[in-house]
């Protein structure tokens, strides 16, 4: 089972909470962030080079010692606002017509150490090493991670009941999501939460924030080997996530482009798919695939469907069966020449909010020479492929929406 406990939040006043909250750190460039950031936001702690107009790289010193500084100053202003004692929070995301709710809580580092909270993903060393400097410094969790749970009906009554009041916060953002938060505060509602998951929840799974959670982990670590009296119980062992019901969410696709043929005509590509696919012209309108094991493509001003041909994946195989896996080994490998998705700087993901036009825009500006849509994975594959101690290839899995920065602050 897994080890989780309530904490006193850092967390905006209620008419600073649309000003001081911001999408996370990695979904912005630091131009973009620094066109959107108003004074209160948090952009100025999690991508303090804005506050040099960009000219200093996010890993300087400088930048670092700036997101110190701020956060500091945050408190000080009243920007951010401890809670008198510790709490979990429900936080729920809408999408359109679905909504999301999870528990805000503190994870804890040697969960992710044994494996009790599972990863489907592997991390960049420089990333973590970035992150780990952030954490380091601030001695916090300024962004939570994003986790899920398998269905549990103890943990989603403290849901229900908590949604059905009214919320601390409520706002819509930018892209036209609405996020609501509440504060669990009532010790009988508390003690529910931790008793079901260190008694009933035997796995977190990292749906995203891969990077996050390695390096809260490595911190822990390090706070452990520095502390001669270390208990386990220390602050420093424990990090923020939102933890949702796995029924709850849904992936989104995740898309790629690619910037040329590898030499090949269009017509030598074309007959070269011909060998493990069936090819049909779909003409100028948008085509998104039907299911597994089809996709879409964009070449030469024209969308193809592409239908993998039985025997050329093995839908025994938790990872084979993937189509990241199948469009990676037959096109990307096989045809395009392309071995490793994490370093070539021939291809690019398109997360599927962004929709299939963005693929066409991307082609027919020139800076890109095809395009390819997939069906995205499910939560299942997801968990299965977790809990069986494999790892997903890159870029398979794009969650909607965000978590917003800065709603809750987890210090140690």
């Amino acid at each position: 089972m897994v080890k989780v406990r309530p904490f006193a939040a850092l967390r905006p006043p209620r008419k600073l909470v649309e000003a001081v909250t911001a999408p996370p750190y990695d979904v912005l460039s630091s131009e973009e962030a620094e066109r959107i950031a108003g004074p209160e936001s948090l952009l100025h702690i999690t991508k303090p080079e804005i506050d040099f107009h960009c000219s200093v790289a996010e890993n300087d010193p400088r930048a670092y010692d700036k997101a110190v500084e701020n956060f500091k100053l945050w408190q000080q202003r009243g920007w951010l606002v401890r809670d008198p004692k510790p709490y979990y929070y429900v936080y729920a995301q809408t999408m359109g017509e679905r909504t999301q709710y999870g528990i805000v809580l503190c994870a804890n580092t040697e969960d992710y150490m044994q494996g009790r909270i599972k990863k489907h993903e592997l991390t960049r060393k420089d990333k973590e090493d970035d992150r780990m400097v952030h954490i380091r410094i601030q001695s916090a969790n300024i962004e939570p991670v994003f986790f899920a749970f398998k269905e549990n009906a103890a943990l989603e009554g403290v849901i229900a009941r908590a949604a059905a009041g009214v919320p601390e916060y409520r706002f819509t953002d930018e892209n036209d999501f609405r996020h609501e938060f509440w504060v669990v505060d009532d010790p009988a509602e508390i003690e529910t939460v931790t008793h079901a998951f260190t008694t009933e929840v035997d796995a977190l799974y990292v749906a995203d924030g891969h990077h996050r959670t390695a390096a809260a982990a490595r911190v822990g670590e390090e706070r452990k080997a520095q502390n001669p009296a270390h208990t386990g119980e220390e602050e420093y062992n424990y990090f923020m996530a939102v933890c949702f019901p796995d029924s709850q969410l849904k992936i989104l696709d995740y898309n790629r482009v690619v910037k040329d043929l590898n030499g090949l005509s269009q017509e030598e590509f074309m007959a070269a798919l011909e060998n493990d696919f069936t090819v049909e012209t779909k003409g100028p309108e948008i085509y998104h695939p039907t299911g597994l094991h089809n996709f879409s493509m964009y070449l030469g001003g024209e969308w193809y469907s592409l239908t993998a041909k039985p025997g050329r994946y093995d839908d025994s195989d938790p990872i084979g069966v993937l189509d990241v896996t199948i469009l990676s080994n037959l096109v990307l490998d096989a045809i395009l020449g392309i071995k490793d998705l994490r370093t070539s700087d021939r291809i690019d993901f398109v997360g599927g909010i962004r929709g299939l036009e963005e693929l066409s825009r991307r082609v027919d500006s020139g800076e890109m020479k095809l395009a390819f849509a997939l069906w995205p994975v499910s939560m299942k594959q997801l968990t299965d492929i977790a809990d069986s101690g494999m790892i997903m290839p890159p870029k398979t899995t794009w969650f909607e929406p965000k978590l917003r920065s800065g709603l809750a602050i987890h210090t140690f």
